[in-house]
């Protein structure tokens, strides 16, 4: 089987693999080559998949899988890989980590513009 991963800006992976095991809404499931076609809605998780280099892992935002023929295609916002789930787990959180103080720093920045905007309000009654 052919899989592709899509992120927004890349094709994150592009490979000849074996199986590839995701997790939709309902749990769990794998994909062999001769599975039957099928759309699946991804869960914010782990995708791992074994190719001639071994099984690897990939941690992934919610996206889409389609399987068609024999090609899996997933869409996805966001992507990291590993070989090693440990590494993979310290990388997700270290993202997390950042993307929350840059969250943080977004919304102090939106709160001074809605307070701004409230007072120029008020000044012009």
């Amino acid at each position: 089987m052919r899989l592709k991963v899509l992120l927004p800006t890349t094709v994150f992976v592009d490979e000849e693999v074996a199986k590839v095991v995701a997790e939709a809404e309902n749990g769990s499931f794998c994909i062999l080559p001769k599975h039957i076609d099928f759309v699946a809605a991804l869960v914010p998780g782990i995708l791992s998949f074994e190719s001639d280099q071994g099984e690897e892992f990939l941690a992934t935002d919610e996206g889409i899988l389609v399987k068609c023929a024999s090609q899996v295609v997933v869409s996805t916002r966001k992507a990291m890989r590993s070989r090693d789930l440990g590494m993979l787990k310290r990388t997700v959180r270290e993202e997390f980590r950042s993307l929350d103080e840059r969250e943080k720093k977004t919304r102090t920045i939106l709160a001074k513009l809605e307070a701004d905007f409230a007072k120029s309000v008020f000044e012009k009654m």
